[in-house]
C-alpha cells in the first residue's frame, strides 16, 4: 500500500477540480479516514504529509492515540454517542458529528478548552443517516450560543449513495447555501467557516461546490484484510 502515490493522485484531482470552480487548492483539508486500517497505515498516511486523520469510533481513536498521541490534527466523524464523549473529547481538533442538545452539554462539560464543532445534517432526509434536517440547524445553532466550550466551525453532510451526479451535487449545493445562512447571522461563537463534504467516492463533486474538508479513506489509505 502506498498511501503517498495515492495522496500524490488525490492532490492532482483537487487541484483540478478546484481549477474549474475558481477555487484556491490550499482552502481545502484532506482528512485521511483511518477507521479500516490499523496504526501503521495511519502513520505511513502522516509520513506522506498528511496532518489530518479522522475516525468515527472512540476505540479505534484511542488505540491510535496511544501510538501516535498528538502528531495529526484528529477529527471525530462518526455519529457520537454522549456517554462516549468523556473517552475522546480532549484528544480531538474537531468533532463533525454535533446533531442534539444533549451531546452539546456533555461536550461543554468535558471539554478542557474550546472544541471545534461541525453540526451534522442530514440533507438528503435518508432515515438511514443522523443529523439534523436542514430547517432545523438554524435554530440549533442559534440555541448553542451558551456553551462556552462549543465553537461552531462549520457544517457536515454526507451525499446519497447514488450514481446520480445531479442528485449529489445538490444535495452539496444546498448544504454549501445552509452554511451561508449561518454566516449572515454573524454569530461570534459559530464563525461557519467550513463545509466538510465528499468522501472516496464523491469529492470531487464535493469540492466544486465548495468544501473546505474532504473525508477520505478507501482511495487514500485503502482497508486492512
Amino acid at each position: 500500500m502506498r498511501v503517498a502515490v495515492n495522496f500524490e493522485q488525490i492532490k492532482q484531482k483537487i487541484i483540478n477540480a478546484c481549477l474549474r470552480a475558481k477555487r484556491n487548492p490550499e482552502e481545502i483539508k484532506v482528512i485521511a479516514v483511518t477507521k479500516y486500517v490499523s496504526t501503521e497505515r495511519a502513520s505511513e498516511a502522516l509520513e506522506a504529509g498528511i496532518t489530518n486523520l479522522g475516525e468515527n469510533r472512540d476505540e479505534g481513536l484511542l488505540q491510535k492515540w496511544e501510538v501516535l498521541k498528538d502528531k495529526p490534527t484528529w477529527h471525530y466523524i462518526g455519529s457520537l454517542q454522549t456517554r462516549k464523549v468523556k473517552n475522546i473529547i480532549n484528544k480531538v481538533e474537531y468533532i463533525h458529528s454535533l446533531d442534539r442538545i444533549s451531546l452539546a452539554e456533555e461536550i461543554n462539560k468535558r471539554a478542557e478548552q474550546k472544541v471545534k464543532c461541525l453540526i451534522q445534517v442530514n440533507v438528503s432526509g435518508e432515515e438511514s443517516k443522523h443529523g439534523l434536517s436542514s430547517g432545523e440547524a438554524v435554530l440549533f445553532i442559534e440555541s448553542l450560543h451558551k456553551f462556552e466550550k462549543i465553537r461552531v466551525e462549520g457544517l457536515m453532510t454526507m451525499a446519497p449513495l447514488t450514481n446520480d451526479e445531479n442528485q449529489i451535487r445538490e444535495c452539496f449545493r444546498k448544504l454549501r447555501e445552509l452554511r451561508d445562512q449561518v454566516q449572515a447571522l454573524d454569530l461570534d461563537y459559530a464563525p461557519c467557516t467550513e463545509l466538510s463534504m465528499g468522501m472516496s467516492n464523491d469529492y470531487v463533486i464535493a469540492i466544486e461546490e465548495g468544501a473546505t474538508m474532504v473525508r477520505i479513506g478507501t482511495a487514500l489509505v485503502g482497508e486492512d484484510g
